[in-house]
């Protein structure tokens, strides 16, 4: 990778984990954790020359989708619409109150610009099935991609669509999976273990790759191999990633999984971040 390339996803990062802890900490609620284990995701995506997207037609019928089904993970997402420029970074302010279009799990009904409604985790690679299938159909040239996480792997519907995907080969279909090794609970290790995921998503008839879900190299490669749709099959990606990513003293914390942070551990994190005097 350009070494200029890099430096710009790098700077896109730290702005994205700034706002993800200012939006959270002036809501007073929201899932930390999850929002920034899959930050460099999102940026890869986005800013790397992986999704293809038309900056002043944000509903281009020709683009990729992409579902966040981890819903509660959105206000990275929403941090990313704002670098865009789909949304005003004043708005972001407004996160989880009423009224506002940006809700703490995506509603589309309130902002149009999310691909589906989610966050009843599980849901979301059926509804990108469909997509897919219905690009099939249509002879469209979009992708569809769906972002997961851990504790989705726990649902059956996800296995179900996992053999759907593969009997009708829909290689325009890429599943990545946010794996930051906890749920809900705790540690996915301690509350259903689904491991080996890599040899399950395999045993499906999916092409499976795995990387450092914060390296720009890695993911790039990887992302820009699914691009090109040299694949027969569908693909996963499983992405390993650290919750709480970026914020020392959320790393590896569960507690911080649906926990924001306070006023004074928002003002820590955000100069941990390289901000010298944070307001919140």
């Amino acid at each position: 990778m350009e070494i200029a390339i890099k430096e710009i996803l790098t700077e896109k990062a730290l702005n994205i984990r700034k706002k993800i802890i200012k939006m959270l900490a002036k809501a007073g609620s929201g899932h930390p954790g999850g929002s920034l284990s899959m930050v460099e995701i999102l940026v890869t995506l986005y800013f790397g020359e992986i999704l293809k997207y038309r900056e002043e037609d944000p509903l281009w019928e020709e683009r990729d989708r992409l579902i966040l089904s981890k819903g509660h993970g959105v206000p990275a997402l929403y941090a990313i619409w704002s670098e865009i420029g789909w949304i005003p970074e004043h708005m972001l302010w407004t996160l989880r109150k009423l009224n506002s279009p940006l809700q703490g799990h995506p509603d589309r009904r309130k902002l149009p610009l999310l691909e589906i409604s989610s966050g009843s985790l599980g849901q979301g690679l059926s509804v990108g099935i469909g997509m897919a299938l219905a690009g099939k159909m249509d002879k469209r040239d979009y992708r569809v991609y769906v972002i997961m996480g851990d504790g989705e792997m726990d649902e059956g519907q996800v296995w179900e669509g996992a053999m759907f995907a593969n009997f009708h080969k829909l290689n325009n279909l890429t599943v990545i999976v946010d794996y930051n090794k906890f749920q809900l609970d705790g540690p996915i290790r301690e509350i259903l273990d689904f491991s080996p995921l890599d040899e399950k998503w395999r045993s499906f008839g999916w092409e499976v790759f795995e990387v450092d879900g914060h390296s720009f190299e890695e993911l790039k490669e990887v992302l820009g191999r699914v691009k090109d749709n040299n694949f027969e099959k569908p693909q996963c990606i499983i992405a390993h990633t650290t919750k709480g990513k970026g914020i020392s003293f959320m790393e590896n914390n569960n507690s911080f999984h649906g926990k924001a942070p306070t006023k004074e551990q928002a003002i820590e994190a955000l100069k941990e971040l390289g901000e010298e005097s944070p307001e919140i």
